[in-house]
């Protein structure tokens, strides 16, 4: 890795190694919070099917 950053500051290109970790940062910080979504989105789903299952079973008869 220090050899790829050695040639980027060699030809100049400190504004693209700068770009390039940001955005890899960014990205990978909108991978994290896509998995927690999805994590809290089942989490609700599961939640919502236990109050189903209860509201079944100890509800009142209409």
């Amino acid at each position: 890795m220090n050899e790829v950053i050695e040639q980027f500051i060699q030809r100049g290109d400190l504004a693209h190694l700068a770009l390039f970790i940001w955005a890899s940062g960014a990205s990978g910080l909108l991978m994290w919070s896509l998995r927690e979504l999805a994590s809290a989105n089942r989490r609700f789903d599961a939640f919502v099917r236990e109050l189903s299952r209860f509201n079944r079973h100890f509800g009142e008869d209409e």
